[in-house]
């Protein structure tokens, strides 16, 4: 009966080593889940600006004009 005992402190001693083992994990992934989050944002924010630049120098090409048969000649 002893040696049940001792299994099962054994066990818990296992089981509460794992539990801290996966708060530390989980831990270190939100602190990279959170990095991440912050890049993604400056990335985005980063896209939009050059996304802005792209158009500004789109709006200030001239219209192409079609051209007709008149021209071809």
């Amino acid at each position: 009966m002893i040696a049940d005992f001792q299994e099962l402190s054994d066990k818990i001693d296992r089981l509460a080593e794992l539990a801290q083992s996966l708060r530390r994990e989980n831990s270190q992934l939100r602190q990279a889940n959170a990095s991440l989050v912050a890049d993604n944002l400056e990335y985005q924010r980063r896209l939009g600006e050059a996304h802005a630049r792209v158009v500004a120098l789109l709006d200030k090409i001239p219209a192409a004009e079609a051209d007709t048969p008149e021209d071809a000649q």
